[in-house]
């Protein structure tokens, strides 16, 4: 069955694509609710996950375990830089890890191979930041 193109999916959509970073279904669903959109959680989730499924938006899951979601800069097959600070995230290509991943795969009798590499820690402006905070203690 075929998705529809709601107006309700199209707003959350744009949602996606102002937001900075990585945001989860709840988050957004706030944003959509302040403006008084009368869009549903479940319906955040829905659009979300299609827009993944699709291709048209990054899906990742934090060191907490929640799925987070960003509008997607780059097709295809990519890996992120994600600040836990700010949210900052960068795409980056990484051939080292493709490589690592299929020759791990293939050492072991796997096929068809997929992964999913996602690096966190402090963009230089947070770091930074956090340098400055320590020297003022």
């Amino acid at each position: 069955m075929a998705e529809r193109n709601t107006w309700q999916r199209e707003r959350v959509r744009e949602a996606l694509g102002d937001a900075r970073g990585f945001v989860s279904a709840q988050t957004l669903h706030a944003t959509l609710r302040e403006e008084n959109t009368g869009i549903g959680l479940a319906t955040v989730y829905r659009a979300l996950a299609g827009f993944a499924a699709k291709g048209q938006a990054d899906s990742l899951q934090s060191p907490e375990g929640e799925n987070l979601y960003r509008a997607c800069e780059s097709p295809g097959h990519h890996h992120h830089l994600i600040c836990r600070s700010c949210g900052l995230t960068v795409e980056i290509a990484a051939s080292d890890v493709e490589q690592w991943a299929h020759s791990t795969a293939s050492e072991h009798g796997f096929t068809a191979a997929e992964h999913v590499v996602d690096i966190f820690g402090l963009c230089p402006a947070c770091t930074a930041a956090q340098a400055n905070e320590r020297a003022d203690d």
